[in-house]
């Protein structure tokens, strides 16, 4: 399909721009959640950590589960996660939202981490969960990192229980929208991001060491110091990919960009992008004319980063997400 609009976003007057749309997403108050956590243990002998709201009672007598994964130095925390968990509550949709490793308030058990390929990670956890929930349909949503590892993951998997996906504000290309982080003012973005790394690189450590955890604390001393790193290209070129198996910064970049694994995906997929996102410049942004008939891009002049904020209580992004989620 190609590109279309749905129900055209009209930003708050007093959130027009990109930068503001984005800032007020993150630091805005949102209403708290109950989660109900149920642990994954994976088979290298780490964990993954996942936050409920609705969790079936009965595996055996279950409809639809909305799975969601969240962003860079996000969490199931996570303002956009909660605002579309409340929404999907009030309809009575469970939803399950996907902490990366580490991500869930307690340190991972190993030295690796997560980063914007880690689809190993979601294929994991689903084949628990599609074990577990057999007779439901799983329809996935993702943000900005986590759009990036869904599409990835869409691309590589065809399950049979996954009927749809939503990608929110897709860095389709990390290089460039590396790139983009270095100048400007996305450059203080880049140094945000740069510095909450650096902070979960050290706690981590400090972890690692009250575990006595000697073997995969070594791993992380290997990589260096970390006090003259200024980019994030170079923590992913110094820390990302040596960390996960990746010859430098460019060859993570280029092996995980979704952008190359659209064409693979075979469920029905709504990619959700504004052009003033001041972390993703416009020519990371796929072709809507070459995008497969399953494939629609919902592109829109406003609304910055994971942001769509219509007013502080109409939920452009939210209802969005449901009303295609739920389309059949």
């Amino acid at each position: 399909m190609n590109e279309m609009t749905h129900q055209q976003f009209r930003p708050a007057w007093w959130l027009y721009g990109g930068h503001p749309q984005t800032l007020w997403r993150k630091f805005a108050p949102i209403e708290p959640l109950i989660h109900s956590r149920q642990r994954i243990e994976l088979d290298d002998g780490d964990f993954i950590d996942l936050d409920w709201v609705g969790q079936p009672a009965d595996p055996q007598h279950t409809d639809r589960i909305v799975f969601l994964l969240h962003g860079l130095c996000g969490c199931s925390g996570s303002s956009y996660i909660l605002a579309l968990q409340q929404l999907l509550t009030a309809r009575g949709v469970a939803s399950v939202a996907m902490n990366f490793r580490g991500c869930s308030g307690e340190a991972n058990r190993l030295a690796r981490a997560y980063h914007s390929g880690v689809s190993e990670d979601v294929e994991a956890v689903f084949q628990k969960l599609s074990a577990q929930y057999a007779n439901s349909e799983f329809m996935f949503v993702g943000y900005s990192l986590g759009a990036n590892v869904l599409l990835k993951w869409l691309g590589e998997h065809d399950h049979a229980q996954v009927s749809r996906g939503v990608a929110v504000s897709t860095p389709f290309s990390l290089a460039l929208c590396s790139r983009a982080m270095l100048g400007g003012l996305s450059k203080w973005y880049g140094r945000y991001f740069l510095n909450r790394l650096v902070q979960d690189f050290n706690a981590k450590k400090l972890a690692l060491g009250a575990r006595d955890s000697q073997t995969e604390l070594a791993k992380l001393d290997a990589l260096g110091d970390l006090d003259q790193l200024r980019t994030i290209w170079e923590f992913d070129d110094r820390i990302t990919a040596p960390l996960h198996g990746f010859a430098n910064a460019e060859d993570y970049y280029s092996r995980c960009s979704s952008g190359q694994f659209l064409a693979s995906i075979g469920v029905e997929t709504h990619l959700i992008q504004s052009t003033d996102d001041p972390l993703i410049p416009p020519a990371a942004l796929p072709d809507a004319a070459r995008l497969p008939a399953n494939i629609n891009l919902h592109t829109s002049s406003r609304g910055g980063h994971v942001g769509f904020i219509a007013s502080p209580r109409a939920y452009w992004l939210e209802n969005t997400i449901a009303t295609l989620l739920q389309a059949h």
